[in-house]
């Protein structure tokens, strides 16, 4: 008998059936979106700024009822609060308070060409959750906002903070030197500001289309609207803050910060990180942190809470219910 092998070229409407398909399997384990009224009939869900003692308006989210347990995202560099959209939702919709602001000079908050580094980064967030009252609260912070996250919580005051995640977080520290040869070599970073000046717009579409999500990676499924909306995130901040960042989270000194913290923490990283390389970063971070937990993905990119949010989801939801 002839042996029969199907001709069968995808169509853009298979292509888009399949993709929602895949959506809707996904979307079976979500939580129900449902809305959370305050007893007043207000909505739980606003947006505002503070404004901090140097006078810059810092954008922030702040959804759920405000009396439940707040979960504070920190976003990485160059991107916004609304990198986290996935997360938001998703404990939104568990019943927390969560919180998530997009740092100077980024998104929607003031472009600025002071405070720019990570002390002040740290003050700002210490603003927002005086501003905000939030106490026992829960810090989530990726990449840059990963060495955010442990500037604040080394100095927050006592009963601000209950438990820290560190997600392809920078700690402790990014640069190679003598004292850290494993770490990645300045000129690399000379490249990002030398790339920013010359054309910030391509760089910020090289950057999400190559290693940040790997989806430079032989047979990597690819997704336009990852990279499309990190363009636009990072499109959206200032050139001088993003430049002066790139010198933040690559050479600040993480090492007391981490010492210091006593809440638990959980570290969280990709195998396959090409932009924070796990063996410098989180590797290194978890022997300095005396209530410290390391989970790492095989495979898995930088960017691994946009690409697989269903599994750093429920590992996140693990660790804040245990």
């Amino acid at each position: 008998m002839e042996k029969f092998t199907p001709n069968f070229q995808p169509t853009r409407r298979t292509l888009l059936l399949s993709g929602l398909a895949a959506c809707a399997l996904s979307f079976a384990s979500f939580p129900p979106l449902l809305a959370q009224q305050n007893p007043d009939g207000k909505s739980n869900m606003s947006s505002n700024f503070i404004t901090t003692q140097d006078g810059t308006k810092i954008f922030y989210k702040d959804w759920g009822p405000k009396t439940a347990q707040a979960i504070v995202f920190h976003h990485g560099w160059p991107l916004s609060s609304d990198d986290w959209d996935n997360q938001m939702l998703y404990f939104y919709a568990q019943g927390y308070r969560v919180v998530a602001h997009d740092r100077r000079g980024h998104g929607r908050s003031d472009q600025t060409d002071i405070g720019n580094d990570m002390d002040t980064y740290a003050a700002d967030v210490a603003a927002l959750t005086k501003t905000l009252d939030l106490r026992n609260a829960i810090h989530i912070g990726h990449s840059t906002g990963g060495g955010e996250v442990a500037r604040y919580v080394a100095r927050a005051q006592k009963g601000r903070v209950a438990k820290v995640v560190l997600i392809g977080a920078v700690p402790p520290v990014m640069v190679k030197s003598d004292a850290n040869p494993e770490g990645t070599p300045l000129e690399v970073f000379d490249g990002f500001r030398a790339a920013l000046i010359a054309n910030r717009a391509q760089f910020f579409l090289d950057v999400p289309s190559g290693p940040f999500y790997g989806f430079n990676r032989e047979g990597a499924q690819v997704s336009q609207g990852l990279i499309q909306n990190w363009w636009r995130q990072g499109m959206a901040g200032g050139a001088k803050a993003h430049y002066d960042c790139i010198e933040a989270f690559s050479e600040t000194d993480f090492t007391e910060d981490l010492k210091a913290i006593q809440q638990p923490v959980l570290v969280l990283h990709g195998e396959d990180d090409q932009v924070v390389p796990i063996k410098a970063s989180a590797h290194r971070a978890i022997k300095l942190l005396p209530n410290g937990t390391l989970k790492t993905y095989p495979k898995l990119s930088h960017g691994l809470f946009a690409t697989h949010p269903d599994l750093i989801n429920a590992d996140l939801l693990s660790f804040i219910e245990a």
